[in-house]
């Protein structure tokens, strides 16, 4: 579950909450904490999240992080992978990325050439207007300002592990699946060395 798009959804659906976001959106800022866990908890407790969830870019804040705990109390062990990429690769793939203009497919996650047009509509790719360079290297400074609380959160944890996501796409998926399993298996990740 993306947070992104559980925010675009809150948004069209026109739910309280999404509302809510909405304006904030509207005048170019970023929803609050409490906005954030809000949308979260909503989604979570919808029935398909009941037997478990990936999450993409929640929590990134240390209170999102508690608020999240306190979420799922009662519904087992949250295991936390974090994904390391050295900067000047994130740069190079975000760089690379093309999306959808219709549909809002991406395109680019290997070395392959990158299609004219998209694949599922047919309509053009296109550079999103926050992968330039100048805007992704501002995202990567304020990701490391927040992210660095939150491995310090959870690094102390059995269920934290970290992944080298440099790697393929597929060795990533793979290594991420181990990783699971290892944990249900009753083996700690082992707090801040690598899963891979």
């Amino acid at each position: 579950m993306s947070t992104g798009e559980i925010l675009r959804e809150a948004v069209e659906s026109l739910t309280p909450i999404g509302l809510e976001a909405k304006a904030i959106l509207e005048a170019g800022g970023l929803v609050s904490d409490g906005i954030a866990i809000k949308i979260v908890r909503e989604r979570l407790d919808q029935p398909d999240a009941q037997l478990g969830f990936v999450l993409d870019g929640f929590p990134r804040t240390v209170r999102q992080a508690e608020a999240l705990d306190e979420i799922i109390k009662n519904r087992g062990s949250l295991i936390v992978i974090a994904f390391v990429v050295p900067d000047e690769e994130v740069v190079r793939r975000l760089s690379r990325r093309r999306v959808c203009r219709q549909c809002g497919t991406n395109y680019g996650d290997g070395q392959g050439e990158l299609p004219s047009t998209c694949m599922q509509c047919g309509c053009e790719l296109v550079l999103r207007s926050d992968d330039c360079e100048d805007i992704v290297r501002k995202r990567l400074a304020l990701y490391h300002r927040l992210t660095q609380p939150l491995v310090e959160f959870y690094g102390g944890r059995p269920t934290f592990g970290t992944i080298d996501g440099s790697q393929p796409l597929a060795t990533v998926a793979a290594t991420v699946a181990a990783t699971v399993a290892k944990y249900k298996q009753g083996e700690p990740l082992c707090a801040g060395s690598s899963a891979s």
